[in-house]
């Protein structure tokens, strides 16, 4: 059995027992529970059922990993013949979750 499931601007397919790394979400911790309810497929078997656009009742229960950073991601802004140089950087913050149950809808 999986599901397809939205966090954030990402769809990510879930099963029960894998583990999903995904963008940060806010107000919780590690060890804490998760529910996401933006399922837009479920499939168990040849039974599957596509929400317009959600799935009515279903939802993703997960627990929170971990929570890291990623790779450093450098930016670097020139214009030639200007003496225009901007240098950045960024790291973006990820959770990774267990999945522990998929509850079917109504």
């Amino acid at each position: 059995m999986y599901a397809v499931i939205r966090s954030g601007s990402h769809q990510y397919k879930a099963s029960v027992g894998s583990e999903l790394i995904i963008e940060r979400l806010p107000n919780q911790a590690v060890d804490s529970q998760v529910e996401i309810d933006e399922v837009y497929l479920l499939a168990d078997g040849d039974d599957i059922v596509v929400g317009q656009p959600t799935v009515p009742g279903a939802k993703v229960v997960a627990t929170v990993v971990e929570e890291f950073r990623g790779p450093k991601i450098h930016i670097f802004k020139y214009k030639p013949k200007e003496r225009y140089r901007r240098r950045q950087g960024h790291r973006q913050t990820y959770m990774r979750l267990r999945i522990d149950e998929i509850v079917k809808g109504a």
